[in-house]
């Protein structure tokens, strides 16, 4: 279906059809003239013979190309349907204070850190990807989007804090998956949760109520465990052990049918994604056809011409 982005242009179709009645009025008015003429031998001489209809041939086909270029200007559109991809991924990265140490080198986080930036450069760039930061709470530092800078950006600047809500992470990235526009497409997009920590939850909902969360969403969620159990940081001057809890991690990737990683290479992190399907959105966006108006136009003013050149031996 067409339509017109700019419909106040079609007033430039006024005077194309106030030309067209006065080209209507004169040609009634020579019929009348010629009626009255008596000397027939004379008008023959005026009038080429066999000329008749065809001389207003030219001057419609100009006629007409004036209309199609004053429609034109109104900038006439078709509706098409784009499809958009909505699969997303979010990225929840512990920044708890036991992700100082050091037992991954450099540190955990600084681990973590990399090993996230390398699966964002890996992923399709047709996929969304969030990011989501948590410690005491969750933060959500990137939405679902296609920016990889922007991810990546926010992965480097991740700030450690106290204590570690696992729980709160995955809850936290349900509902920025959510967040992902339907454009046209039924329910959440089809989603994976990539979970990087070192395991122990200290605050916020437990593991087990996310789990059960992202079940009943049909997300999975894979977990990343960095960390050895011999891993120890200094908290107030005091040496504590963080010891990685594998349990927990392995249990929240199991129940979800995600993946559990101890030790991750983008190759492994590829299965996070391989296996993801996707769900096509369509948006309807106009696309101008002011170009095939204008081609018309040109094409009548074209026939126009040689017609009149053809026929008459003059151009209109």
């Amino acid at each position: 279906m067409i339509r017109l982005l700019q419909p106040w242009w079609l007033l430039a179709v006024l005077p194309v059809l106030a030309l067209a009645a006065f080209y209507v009025w004169r040609q009634l008015r020579r019929r009348d003239y010629a009626l009255r003429f008596t000397n027939v031998d004379l008008l023959r001489t005026v009038a080429p013979k066999g000329l008749g209809w065809r001389r207003h041939v030219p001057a419609t086909a100009f006629l007409l190309a004036l209309l199609v270029l004053a429609g034109a200007l109104a900038r006439p559109a078709i509706d098409t349907r784009e499809p958009l991809e909505r699969a997303t991924i979010m990225l929840a990265i512990d920044v708890s204070l036991s992700m100082q140490a050091d037992d991954v080198p450099p540190n955990r986080l600084e681990a973590a850190q990399e090993a996230a930036k390398q699966f964002v450069a890996e992923l399709p760039e047709t996929y969304n990807v969030g990011l989501v930061s948590f410690a005491k709470s969750a933060n959500v530092l990137v939405p679902p989007t296609k920016d990889r800078p922007a991810v990546t950006s926010a992965i480097d600047g991740l700030v450690l804090a106290e204590a570690t809500a696992t729980g709160e992470a995955v809850f936290t990235c349900l509902e920025a998956i959510r967040s992902v526009p339907a454009d046209g497409a039924a329910g959440i997009p089809p989603a994976r949760i990539v979970l990087l920590s070192d395991g122990y939850r200290t605050a916020g909902r437990s593991v087990e109520e996310a789990a059960a969360a992202a079940q009943a969403a049909n997300v999975p969620v894979s977990t990343i465990a960095f960390g050895t159990d011999t891993g120890h940081v200094d908290i107030g001057g005091q040496l504590q052990r963080v010891p990685v809890d594998r349990l927990a991690l392995a249990e929240l990737a199991e129940s979800t049918e995600g993946y559990f990683y101890e030790a991750a290479t983008v190759s492994e992190l590829k299965q996070v994604y391989q296996d993801m399907g996707s769900s096509i959105g369509f948006r309807t966006e106009p696309r101008e056809i002011t170009q095939w108006y204008a081609g018309a136009a040109l094409l009548l003013a074209l026939c126009a011409g040689a017609l009149s050149l053809l026929w008459s031996s003059r151009l209109l």
